[in-house]
């Protein structure tokens, strides 16, 4: 791998540096994003940021041409996640179209669902959210109880889904249902893109512990979509999920908005006089944990650009990532508690609602583990 940035991509992320200064309004972390991307103010200011982002080029650089893009190298689609997640992710759900929904839709649509889908998300002009958990189904899909019927003209939805976030402002919802007829239990799942003014959806608010406006239960009430809703084959849904979860595990560059936290907290603490000793030797293990998740990051897009399979390499990347979060918000709780609690500081309160949820949101620590271990390392199932 090659640690230099070529000039290309530097002058790239000055172009995002640039539009982030220019763009963001001051009192951006105590009022849009101190309660994440999900906050119903930094969703309303996405709509209008990610038009301007477009304008510039900005939003899928790494896209083929026909579809809204340039045809550069993945390195570009990192780099936006690197620059706009540790800004508070001003795209707010814009980034799930980007890195992995658009990218699904690429690879198993039709050309009509292309053409429609990749260039409203490279025109910056829809959120998107994402239908997967249930009541009774969170990691395992395969107890789904959404059910997809045949219609004359298409599908009728019935189910629920939960713990959906950006849903209650999003415009589209990438959902999975089961079509009963389509096999065994697996085999059934199907992938829809929801369109969530659709008749027959309701979206409510959960009040979650970490932020306010992040959860929604989505309610489908005889909800009728045309044939052109479905992504992909019927009972096809397993092997777009497979091939999506990839994108989806390292598309949020977390590691660079837990390393900005983590030197946020070391300016603070050498105002204070603070930053001495063993203080020194804590902030050192945490930016050790924050680089290691960037550097299998790096291992991940590197071969992407290089078109090599993907592997094992994204899930480890991507607990990584969790790490690091974690081992940042313990080093700013143990030495700077003050700045977590109201007033405080608008970033640390937006890191600190992050941190809590790395570990579930993106797939769960856990079932990053499970993954290495089962399908990598080949080793049995706990009894």
């Amino acid at each position: 791998m090659d640690f230099g940035w070529t000039e290309s991509q530097t002058v790239y992320r000055q172009q995002l540096v640039d539009i982030l200064d220019r763009e963001l309004p001051s009192d951006w972390w105590e009022n849009y994003a101190f309660d994440g991307p999900c906050h119903p103010k930094l969703m309303e200011f996405a709509r209008g940021f990610n038009l301007k982002l477009a304008a510039e080029g900005l939003v899928v650089p790494h896209w083929p041409e026909r579809y809204g893009g340039r045809d550069a190298e993945p390195w570009e689609h990192i780099i936006t996640s690197e620059e706009m997640w540790s800004a508070g992710e001003p795209r707010s759900s814009l980034y799930m179209g980007t890195n992995w929904a658009g990218p699904a839709i690429m690879e198993f649509g039709t050309e009509e669902q292309k053409l429609e889908h990749l260039l409203t998300l490279s025109r910056g002009e829809v959120l998107w959210c994402q239908g997967f958990s249930e009541p009774s189904a969170g990691t395992d899909l395969a107890a789904m109880s959404t059910r997809a019927v045949r219609t004359e003209t298409g599908y009728r939805l019935n189910g629920s889904k939960v713990w959906t976030s950006y849903a209650k402002h999003a415009d589209i919802c990438f959902m999975l249902a089961k079509i009963d007829d389509a096999g065994n239990s697996k085999g059934a799942v199907t992938c829809f893109l929801l369109p969530l003014d659709t008749a027959g959806v309701e979206v409510r608010s959960i009040h979650g512990i970490h932020m306010e406006d992040d959860l929604n239960e989505v309610f489908l009430t005889d909800v009728d979509l045309p044939d052109s809703a479905r992504l992909g084959g019927e009972g096809k849904g397993w092997e777009i999920v497979t091939a999506i979860i990839h994108n989806e595990r390292v598309g949020a560059a977390r590691y660079e908005y837990s390393r900005r936290a983590l030197n946020r907290a070391v300016g603070y603490l050498k105002e204070r006089g603070q930053f001495h000793g063993a203080v020194k030797g804590e902030a050192a293990r945490a930016l050790a944990a924050c680089e290691s998740a960037r550097m299998l990051t790096y291992l991940v897009i590197d071969g992407r650009a290089k078109g090599r399979d993907a592997g094992a390499d994204t899930f480890i990347a991507r607990y990584a990532m969790v790490m690091a979060d974690h081992s940042v918000i313990n080093f700013i709780s143990s030495q700077l508690p003050d700045l977590l609690t109201d007033p405080g500081d608008g970033m640390f309160r937006a890191f600190f609602g992050c941190a809590i949820t790395s570990g579930v949101a993106a797939g769960a620590a856990e079932v990053q583990l499970n993954m290495i271990s089962g399908r990598y390392l080949g080793l049995p199932r706990g009894v």
